[in-house]
């Protein structure tokens, strides 16, 4: 599991829709997320691709689908990866899918149209739940009963890894999982990755951090 660094001009006739991408924010909430997940990662969304109708030749953009505030709207939104990178204040990462998990046409289509659909219908954030997810240590109790931060599937909002870890779902890249149990750093941990992730992005100090536990955790985990 190695990390490579590599310009977004490198990176981006590479990227498949699918691929996950980790981002390390500097804001207020950003910096509580990374606090009690005691990791890197505070944010991830996921590569669309759209092509240009003007163009017949395959041209396409990489496009950003993500349940963030962005542009002044809080909730899902669907912007062009580029301009997404070039503003964000943080390490940015590419997690590329591996490529054996993207072979179900159908369930591809799937995943779009459950990904736009939500972008459609500007669902918003879920704050809330975003909280109560990173407070997992608190979830188990004896005789397998939940704690008061477990959250029930519920995709009337959105935070970003639920959005994320949904999509995937429907993407047949992992099973039934409880999308709404699902961390930044949780989804960065799932063992469906190539074995090679990439720094578009350093931090805005200049430091270059890794991915801690990167793709080494079964998804089978956040099945219930």
């Amino acid at each position: 599991m190695t990390m490579h660094e590599i310009t977004y001009e490198d990176a981006r006739p590479k990227m498949k829709p699918g691929d996950v991408i980790a981002f390390s924010g500097k804001g207020h909430f950003s910096e509580i997320i990374k606090m009690v997940t005691f990791s890197e990662v505070s944010h991830v969304g996921v590569v669309l691709q759209t092509q240009i109708a003007s163009h017949s030749d395959g041209r396409y953009f990489n496009q950003i689908i993500e349940a963030a505030t962005v542009k002044g709207f809080s909730g899902v939104s669907i912007s062009r990866f580029s301009e997404r990178l070039l503003e964000y204040q943080g390490a940015v990462w590419w997690l590329p899918i591996k490529s054996d998990l993207r072979e179900n046409e159908d369930a591809h289509k799937t995943f779009y149209n459950f990904l736009f659909g939500h972008a459609e219908a500007r669902t918003g954030y879920d704050l809330p739940q975003a909280l109560k997810s990173a407070a997992d240590k608190f979830d188990d109790l004896p005789y397998n009963m939940n704690g008061p931060f477990y959250n029930k599937e519920d995709f009337s909002r959105f935070f970003c890894s639920e959005l994320v870890a949904a999509g995937l779902e429907r993407a047949g890249v992992v099973g039934t999982v409880n999308a709404s149990e699902v961390t930044p750093i949780d989804l960065c941990r799932w063992s469906i990755y190539e074995d090679d992730y990439y720094l578009l992005k350093p931090d805005t100090d200049g430091a270059r951090p890794g991915i801690s536990r990167y793709n080494r955790m079964d998804p089978e985990a956040w099945n219930v």
